[in-house]
């Protein structure tokens, strides 16, 4: 059993509870809204951003309603942001899934992302609490900058860490550091600690996002679902921006100059790739990842959160091990 098998059969009765008020929040009279969404709702992902919402909340007592009603307001608008994704990336599929807009159309899509939107902001105005409100209203702002942000370095060519960082920062971890943040509002943490717990979600979120990346430098056979999308996009990421850092490499100058193309070949796409792999950027980015789980694990060792804190260190360890 995998770390988050076993997170996730500890809290199966929470979980079974949330996905039930998900489903009832999203059904609509109409028929064909709710054929959509129904739909949608069969290829659920891992639910880690609710889980962390859980497990933070956990740390202070039960999962209560409150708990609930704050771990399906960041779900929802973390699913209305695949949505609209889908639809400006043009995918057809998500999860092993077609999209909604492969489906149905562009039109349907937005309707459908918006309908999310407005009742995770329902689930949040549930809550009682304005902080939580707050939180989802800030979050929805974040990820919208922060595919701004990617979308503006892309065209500028940009291929600085910080920058990369600064957008993983915005789209990724803006989403981990509001269920830490919802969850201990929910649960009545004291302020301390849920700005405590809201660093150790921050340092997840990237994290997350740095291992999803690393996806991307690999087949689509050894993956198991599409990659290479990024840099079809123009977004250079961490393995091949430390790979472009590597300026002693005869290759280096090439690579660069591949990177300021307006549109990659798939030939260009697998030569990056493989320049990436061979040049050290896989082992540099999973660096990174065990020094931002390190990090995580020295500020809860200094807390006085116990044991309980301890399935978010799992949570790391899941995240930099898994494999789709």
């Amino acid at each position: 059993m995998t770390s988050i098998d076993s997170i996730k059969e500890a809290i199966a009765p929470d979980l079974t509870n949330l996905n039930r008020l998900i489903r009832e929040q999203l059904h609509a009279d109409n028929p064909l809204m709710d054929k959509v969404i129904q739909g949608f709702l069969t290829s659920k992902g891992k639910q880690i951003r609710p889980i962390v919402v859980m497990l933070c909340a956990r740390i202070f007592g039960p999962v209560t309603t409150r708990v609930l009603n704050a771990a399906a307001a960041v779900e929802l608008l973390h699913n209305a942001s695949l949505i609209h994704d889908d639809v400006v990336d043009e995918s057809k599929l998500r999860r092993n899934a077609p999209t909604i807009n492969a489906v149905w159309d562009n039109h349907i899509a937005v309707l459908v992302g918006d309908f999310f939107v407005s009742t995770a902001l329902q689930q949040a105005i549930a809550t009682g609490d304005i902080r939580i409100v707050d939180a989802i209203g800030r979050l929805g702002k974040l990820l919208s900058l922060g595919e701004i942000e990617q979308i503006y370095n892309a065209r500028q060519h940009s291929l600085t860490e910080d920058s990369y960082f600064k957008i993983i920062n915005f789209k990724t971890a803006s989403l981990f550091v509001a269920c830490a943040r919802v969850g201990c509002h929910a649960a009545g943490a004291s302020d301390a600690d849920t700005e405590l717990l809201a660093k150790v979600a921050e340092l997840l979120g990237l994290c997350f996002q740095l291992r999803d990346d690393v996806f991307d430098y690999f087949s689509s056979d050894t993956v198991g679902k599409p990659t290479g999308n990024d840099l079809r996009e123009g977004k250079v990421t961490l393995p091949l921006l430390y790979a472009l850092t590597r300026t002693d490499h005869p290759e280096c100058a090439e690579m660069r100059s591949l990177t300021d193309a307006e549109q990659l070949t798939d030939a260009q796409i697998e030569t990056l790739q493989d320049y990436a792999r061979r040049l050290g950027g896989i082992d540099y980015t999973y660096g990174r990842m065990r020094d931002l789980r390190d990090s995580a694990a020295a500020i809860l060792a200094e807390s006085t959160l116990g044991p309980a804190a301890a399935d978010l260190l799992r949570l790391f360890d899941y995240i930099i091990d898994r494999d789709f």
